[in-house]
């Protein structure tokens, strides 16, 4: 791997690992279109440890509250109510799942699901998904006007949950959720944040909630796949650089997207990922793209 395509991976890895679009998907295509090698999953889990460093940075405060509730809870039982040590406790029952799974699964993660037909298929069935989430979202939010009122139609606004009113039971569905993005094209933040809207979760709850429950995941399979980074046609120089890069350009997505949920929909994300799976199925189709192009490890 060239310095040039590390640094234009690391650039894609920034730019899509916390939005609903899908960073391995992305690093797949990327290769593919431009008739380089597949990086690999090994290449992929190490750089989405420079991103989990931005989640770390910006919500390093959440996060120095937290650590300091749950270690506190583990002396005293009281601390356990409490509203953070009950969010450190949750997140590690949320990263079950994808421990477990991504462990069972390690081989078809490094093999057939890098198919790009499955890739496309996963890209617009999440897209209409997330669509789906969304939509249920609005309703919810919305609050009727003037004309809508008069013809009798008012109904109250249901207000959406908080990380306040998370239990077990809708930690582990947010870590089962998650562990649905070991299928390139899925999306980690697409499908946390699907199911917590459809749990009646706010959608800044819920996408902080994903960027939370994403750094003990995240970080444990970047340092396992460390050993196989510098394997193969990928060097240990050109990965540290497109961490760098994830990592410089994913704080800056993280402090956009934060700003953007508050008051937008998700629907631009569910539009692109349509067209971009449609678009791949068709090039696959049409034999444009073999279905392992540039899958070839070098």
């Amino acid at each position: 791997m060239s310095w040039f395509e590390s640094f234009l991976l690391g650039l894609v890895q920034g730019l899509t690992e916390f939005l609903p679009v899908s960073s391995s998907a992305h690093l797949r295509l990327t290769a593919a279109f431009a008739h380089w090698s597949d990086p690999g999953a090994a290449f992929t889990a190490v750089t989405q440890i420079g991103t989990e460093a931005a989640v770390i940075l910006y919500f390093r405060r959440d996060i120095g509250r937290i650590l300091a509730a749950w270690f506190r809870s583990l002396r005293d039982p009281a601390m356990r109510r409490d509203q953070d040590a009950r969010t450190g406790w949750l997140v590690i029952v949320g990263s079950l799942p994808i421990g477990v799974l991504g462990l069972l699964l390690k081989d078809a993660i490094e093999g057939p699901f890098r198919d790009l037909r499955l890739i496309a298929t996963t890209l617009v069935v999440m897209g209409v998904v997330l669509g789906a989430a969304d939509r249920s979202a609005a309703r919810d939010e919305h609050r009727p006007g003037a004309h809508e009122r008069a013809g009798g139609r008012h109904r109250a606004v249901r207000r959406r949950k908080g990380l306040a009113e998370l239990d077990a039971r809708d930690g582990l569905v947010f870590g089962l959720c998650q562990a649905m993005a070991l299928i390139p094209g899925v999306s980690r933040s697409g499908a946390t944040i699907s199911g917590g809207l459809f749990l009646g979760y706010s959608r800044e709850a819920a996408a902080r909630y994903s960027f939370l429950l994403a750094i003990p995941a995240v970080l444990a399979s970047g340092l396992f796949e460390l050993k196989d980074a510098g394997e193969g046609h990928t060097a240990w120089g050109p990965t540290a650089l497109a961490t760098v890069v994830a990592f410089g350009v994913g704080y800056a997505v993280i402090a956009w997207f934060m700003r953007f949920i508050s008051s937008r929909s998700f629907l631009p994300f569910v539009v692109y990922r349509i067209l971009l799976g449609l678009l791949l199925l068709a090039l696959v189709g049409a034999g444009v793209l073999g279905p392992h192009a540039g899958g070839s490890a070098g």
